[in-house]
């Protein structure tokens, strides 16, 4: 296996571990509320005026994909909508007090996460950080570069 496929496949291989550790905590503790779900929250605790098209481009989903998540958690009461006076053609989503609370579940299991994964991260120096960063963020432009090259209009699928 040359490096190049080595990278990759510990990419995919640390992805699956976390998935595998974090999954039954995760669920035990947001239980009725999936992945997706709850990373739209997320995503809206984190970013004012979040709408269909900010979050479909976020995710990598569609517009139709994300509206019906949305409209999930607006029957769950987990986010309300609503408009600007300004532009009542452009419809926000904010997270309801019972929103807030599972984004603080999500945090605080995160921060969980984070706390028994510190002794890795405790020896990482600040050279191996930026050379991390800067293959994460050149890998990510090729691949935004792939993906416009498709003629791929992500967002209207």
């Amino acid at each position: 296996m040359n490096k190049e496929d080595q990278v990759l496949a510990g990419f995919r291989d640390l992805y699956n571990k976390l998935v595998w550790l974090n999954k039954s905590k995760m669920e035990a503790s947001l239980k009725g509320h999936k992945p997706s779900e709850v990373h739209c929250i997320e995503y809206i605790a984190q970013h004012a005026d979040s709408n269909v098209t900010k979050l479909a481009e976020s995710f990598y989903m569609t517009r139709s994909a994300i509206s019906k998540i949305a409209k999930k958690l607006m029957e769950k009461g987990l986010i309300e909508s609503y408009q600007k006076p300004e532009n009542k053609k452009e419809i926000y989503f904010r997270l309801t007090a019972q929103g807030e609370q599972v984004n603080r579940i999500h945090e605080k299991l995160h921060n969980e996460f984070r706390e028994r994964d510190k002794d890795v991260f405790a020896h990482i120096t600040d050279a191996q950080y930026e050379s991390m960063l800067s293959f994460v963020e050149r890998y990510s432009k090729h691949l935004d570069a792939e993906i416009k090259k498709q003629g791929v209009d992500m967002m209207s699928e």
